[in-house]
């Protein structure tokens, strides 16, 4: 008797491919991501050959995106964000309004509605954290003064992007109506989602290391990983199915609520493989995703698009970092770490795209920047220790 095979051939292709893609472009001084969203275009729909299913793959990444994000959770510090937040969290937010200001000018320029535009230049507005910390491991930079801000950086860019996943949909299905309905819909949400976040750090703090350190007991590897599974899947349906929070934000609070127990690492650690994994396939169906007739049919948006992502985000931290009088090789440093977009981008187009606020074109763009400025990531670095050599008479002025 036939048996549906649709399952193992999306994971085989996805797999196979985003090895062979993701190492060849390891191979050119490429981010793997590069490879893997190869992957995905080579068996998506706008390519020739086999394709992939596309719903399964959807599903497939949604497990990659809950895994991703208690991974962020798991690795946030506070501590670490308090150190650098003089000039991270202002950076950051001063850097998200530059690149959403930018993005909504092109957007309506390009004929987008007010929202579409608004939506286009806020996923164009946060770094990829993958990109980023490879790049700074690449440099021995993790540890330095502007390694530590870049990330911290990055901890406020994601908790945006965390509460606009959460603010968008709401929002989103309330068009059409007034805005004191949709002031009160959107409280009511954020009151649920407020309880939520509440009971995990006043219960789940103490309930989840203490069944963490149970599990350690049996002594039992298998069990230990599985149980971190269970908690971050477990507690993103949740989130979910009771609260009406949305799968990313229930794993990230389950992350962070695990970070400070002190087992924590240890469940990193443990989810490392199967997060990498998912990751993976999440950064395939992306992939899948794409048109890349774009690029030839509107050469114009996506150079507009990309100039945003290298030029606008970096001028404005460039501009920042001076401002707060950072050492110019840690400013360039900076700039260049948040050259790109990645992961968040991806989460928040595709939320936009269900939702019906963004059309398949500007989220080809989206896509089409994100392979473009992740490629052009390295080089980018590479400009910018070109200008740390020259003279400072010799820079144009950032100020």
């Amino acid at each position: 008797m036939p048996h549906d095979d649709s399952l193992i051939l999306t994971l085989v292709a996805g797999f196979v491919l985003a090895f062979v893609l993701g190492l060849l472009a390891n191979r050119l001084k490429l981010s793997p991501l590069v490879g893997y969203l190869l992957a995905g275009v080579a068996v998506g729909p706008f390519t020739p050959g086999w394709v992939a299913d596309s719903s399964l793959a959807a599903q497939l990444a949604e497990i990659g995106v809950i895994l991703l994000m208690f991974g962020v959770g798991l690795h946030f510090s506070v501590a670490d964000l308090l150190k650098v937040r003089r000039v991270a969290a202002p950076g950051a937010l001063v850097q998200i309004g530059c690149a959403t200001a930018l993005g909504w000018i092109v957007g309506r320029l390009l004929g987008m509605a007010h929202a579409e535009a608004a939506l286009f230049g806020l996923t164009l507005s946060v770094a990829s954290t993958v990109v980023l910390l490879r790049a700074l491991e690449e440099r021995g930079a993790v540890k330095s003064e502007a390694g530590r801000v870049a990330v911290g950086w990055l901890i406020v860019e994601d908790l945006v992007m965390v509460l606009a996943l959460v603010l968008v949909p709401l929002v989103a299905v309330r068009g059409g109506v007034e805005a004191r309905d949709i002031a009160l819909g959107v409280g009511g949400a954020l009151a649920q989602i407020a309880l939520f976040v509440g009971l995990m750090m006043v219960v789940g703090s103490r309930v989840l290391p203490w069944l963490l350190v149970r599990i350690a007991h049996t002594r039992s590897r298998e069990l230990f990983t599985l149980g971190v599974l269970a908690i971050a899947l477990g507690i993103a349906y949740l989130a979910y199915a009771v609260f009406g929070a949305s799968f990313a934000l229930g794993a990230f609070v389950a992350g962070v609520v695990l970070s400070s127990s002190p087992l924590g690492q240890n469940a990193a650690e443990r989810s490392l493989p199967l997060r990498d994994a998912f990751a993976v396939l999440f950064f395939v169906s992306v992939g899948m995703l794409f048109d890349p007739r774009v690029v030839l049919e509107r050469p114009v948006a996506v150079i507009s698009t990309v100039l945003i992502v290298l030029v606008g985000k970096s001028l404005a931290a460039l501009a920042i970092t001076t401002l707060f009088r950072m050492p110019r090789r840690d400013g360039f440093l900076v700039a260049a770490s948040l050259a790109q977009i990645g992961e968040f981008s991806f989460i928040l187009a595709g939320v936009g795209l269900a939702l019906g606020v963004m059309g398949r074109e500007t989220h080809d763009l989206i896509l089409a920047a994100a392979l473009i400025s992740i490629v052009a990531n390295p080089f980018v670095f590479r400009l910018a220790d070109w200008l740390c050599r020259r003279p400072p008479d010799a820079l144009p002025a950032t100020e």
